[in-house]
């Protein structure tokens, strides 16, 4: 039986533990949940609540007119400034951070979360206890552990495939990307200091797969290089086989000629010595 339990824990069998809070963090019912959220003691990640204010999302005017001068460009460089930010601040005052999130959902209780990920617990312990004395753009930052590790099961599937029917209402994360400029800037800054992945988090998938794309056409390019290399050496050594057999027959005629030339000496010697001999026998 304990067996049982502790295989569902977690899972949307588990009728006693939510398991949106044990995936997410987050519950849309909040408070009001009928099953227990079970917040940790100790953890790698730390959730920064609501931290993050998407200016497409603000009601700043009804009709939205306050974005129509504002480009595509400009957002993700606001939201660049912001994540770099964050994401500096952290990793200079408390530990070095394996990967941070931000979700773009618009549900009030997934809305601007900020997932940071250390590499240590001790340094998660640490933020979360100072940064909840700390503001953030004239607004108090409220910080908390969690149980969120694993964001491959916290991310929605179907938002990342483009099929996600529930758009930004969606209880699962739609994590918001960051410009590959800046993720080989943060990433690969933390990857010389020893820790964090190149590629990055996992918000950065569709980047990643460009780069994975770019490396299998690289490997590809490549293999034709070594395959070209390798039906010109071959070409190369066939044509010095062809050259070195008449160098070859050449050795083997001059050492016919001297095999030759050795056994005319010895015949001539041999005439000689007999008729030497005879005269030798005579006179004596």
């Amino acid at each position: 039986m304990a067996e049982y339990l502790a295989s569902i824990f977690g899972t949307e069998k588990d009728k006693v533990n939510c398991s949106f809070f044990f995936k997410t963090g987050a519950c849309t019912h909040g408070e009001r949940c009928s099953r227990i959220h079970n917040k940790p003691t100790f953890s790698q990640t730390v959730l920064l609540l609501n931290l993050y204010i998407n200016p497409q999302n603000s009601a700043k005017t009804a009709d939205g007119s306050h974005l129509a001068n504002v480009t595509d460009e400009e957002m993700q460089e606001h939201y660049d400034n912001f994540f770099e930010d964050v994401f500096a601040e952290c990793e200079d005052k408390y530990g070095q951070v394996e990967e941070m999130n931000v979700c773009d959902n618009l549900g009030d209780h997934l809305v601007g979360n900020v997932y940071v990920k250390f590499k240590r617990e001790e340094d998660a312990e640490k933020a979360a206890n100072d940064l909840n004395n700390r503001w953030f753009g004239g607004r108090p930052v409220y910080a908390e552990l969690t149980p969120v590790t694993d964001f491959r099961e916290a991310c929605c599937r179907q938002y990342e495939t483009g099929e996600c029917t529930r758009s930004g209402f969606c209880n699962f994360m739609h994590l918001k990307p960051i410009s590959r400029k800046l993720r080989h800037e943060l990433y690969g800054r933390s990857q010389k200091r020893g820790g964090g992945s190149e590629l990055g988090p996992v918000h950065a998938r569709g980047s990643e797969s460009m780069d994975l794309k770019d490396e299998l056409d690289r490997e590809r390019r490549r293999g034709r290089s070594r395959d070209r290399e390798g039906r010109s050496g071959g070409r190369s050594g066939r044509s010095r086989s062809k050259e070195r057999g008449p160098r070859r027959s050449r050795s083997r005629s001059r050492g016919d000629r001297k095999d030759k030339g050795d056994k005319r000496d010895k015949g001539d010697n041999g005439d000689k010595g007999g008729r030497g001999g005879g005269d030798r026998s005579g006179r004596y």
